[in-house]
């Protein structure tokens, strides 16, 4: 019989993402639709992104030492990667992104409605 408070273990398997750090990303889903902005980082395990000043949290902080005040920090929490699009600052459009073999055999990512490459 299994027991009922064993909880599953979650997959430490690397999920392979299209959004790297510095794509310009819009929020398709959530609070903050519509709004762009730049990928500071990537967690591919969690299958999640941090996106500056977008899903913004605010932690206070207690003081660790004798004289020292508590603070309030501000800093973002991640989005999930299916809540987000490349975006492109040319055409104002977010894209899929999809990925090509160039003359030389490197393999490049590009934007699927432009044709823009990202890198």
């Amino acid at each position: 019989m299994k027991n009922a408070n064993n909880k599953e273990k979650k997959s430490t398997k690397r999920i392979k993402m299209r959004i790297h750090k510095g794509d310009t990303v819009q929020v398709i889903n959530g609070k903050e639709k519509g709004k762009v902005g730049e990928v500071i980082q990537t967690l591919p395990i969690q299958n999640r992104v941090i996106v500056k000043g977008i899903n913004i949290r605010t932690r206070h902080v207690k003081p660790t030492q004798e004289g020292e005040g508590g603070r309030i920090l501000t800093e973002e929490a991640s989005l999930h990667a299916s809540n987000v699009m490349v975006y492109s600052n040319d055409k104002k459009v977010a894209s899929r992104v999809e990925f090509f073999f160039d003359k030389d055999g490197n393999k490049k990512r590009r934007l699927k409605k432009t044709g823009e490459l990202i890198d």
